[in-house]
């Protein structure tokens, strides 16, 4: 077997494996919750006919190991059960509210990427110099600051002050692309400069490291201006890092999206997750948190396959 697909291979069986092991985590995380889901569900009046009904119509009465392969095997198949608190699919509602968060999450790498990308690139050409240093302060100060301070800052001038946009992020299926896009532009502003330090400061490292190749020095001794040394030369052999820092971004886009739509009120996975957890719906808090860590851990693959694929070295072992 060549050695890049029998990489390709590892790096896809591990992922599984490790989707595995969190499904597990998840369960045994919801299930050592301090309380009763029964009493919580029925309220401390509940008669223990009532309980002893719920628990046994619940599963709870089952060994944790059967519930567990019993969730895991429905989950795989797309049957989440359904919610506690008010009977719906889960399946139904998670879809329409990942539709939200991906669409959230699009709109934001759209914007997030190219421009880390560019300032990455720009930040290698005038390296050292005030471009430098004045992209990587901006991108630090908006990295270090928390999100949802940073929501209530753009809220209170964007929304409040200036009435650019509206200051809830409601969209529904009856709004045009555009309205949908007025919605969003708010949260997408606070994820852009969430995400936005990172992927710079590993594109600029990325580039930078390459620049000290013995094949870029023979580059510019043919006299090509530094920018086309950069872009033609240093850029593609530096593609690998940067899809990987570019994935796990994308990757927060959609799993590390919670303070944000909390904040703005954004009909995603989210303010699902929150809304439920409040409630004790343990069911949900499972199909949420099992949807968020395959997307992760997914798109942690994509990068790897990517970076695999990429390298010469791997692609053409002789």
């Amino acid at each position: 077997m060549a050695p890049a697909l029998k990489l390709l291979v590892q790096r896809v069986a591990l992922g599984l494996m490790l989707l595995f092991l969190v499904s597990a985590l998840i369960f045994v995380g919801t299930q050592i919750l301090p309380g009763d889901v029964a009493q919580s569900i029925l309220g401390q009046s509940a008669t223990p006919e009532a309980l002893a009904n719920l628990r046994q119509e619940l599963g709870l009465n089952e060994p944790a190991l059967t519930r567990y392969f019993d969730w895991l095997f429905n989950a795989l198949q797309g049957d989440f059960g359904t919610a506690l608190t008010n009977g719906q699919d889960i399946a139904h509602s998670v879809g329409n509210r990942l539709k939200n968060t991906l669409f959230l999450a699009f709109w934001a790498a759209v914007i997030a990427v190219p421009l880390a990308i560019f300032l990455g690139l720009l930040a290698v050409r005038f390296r050292d110099r005030w471009p430098d240093k004045l992209i990587s302060t901006v991108t630090l100060a908006s990295i270090s600051i928390p999100e949802f301070l940073i929501g209530y800052l753009i809220m209170y001038f964007v929304a409040v002050k200036l009435r650019w946009f509206p200051s809830v992020a409601m969209i529904n299926d009856g709004m045009s692309l555009g309205e949908k896009l007025s919605s969003i532009a708010m949260p997408v502003m606070v994820l852009t400069l969430v995400v936005l330090a990172h992927m710079m400061r590993m594109t600029r490292a990325a580039i930078l490291n390459v620049m000290q190749s013995a094949y870029i020095e023979t580059a510019e001794l043919k006299g090509l201006n530094r920018f086309q040394v950069i872009y033609r030369h240093a850029f593609p052999n530096s593609i690998a890092p940067i899809v990987n820092v570019v994935m796990l971004n994308l990757a927060y886009l959609v799993v590390g999206v919670v303070v944000v739509e909390v904040v703005f009120v954004y009909p995603g996975m989210g303010q699902y997750l929150v809304d439920h957890v409040s409630k004790r719906d343990v069911p949900v808090v499972q199909a949420c948190g099992l949807i968020f860590a395959a997307v992760y851990i997914g798109l942690n693959m994509v990068a790897d396959v990517v970076s695999i694929l990429t390298n010469p070295r791997l692609r053409h072992p002789k």
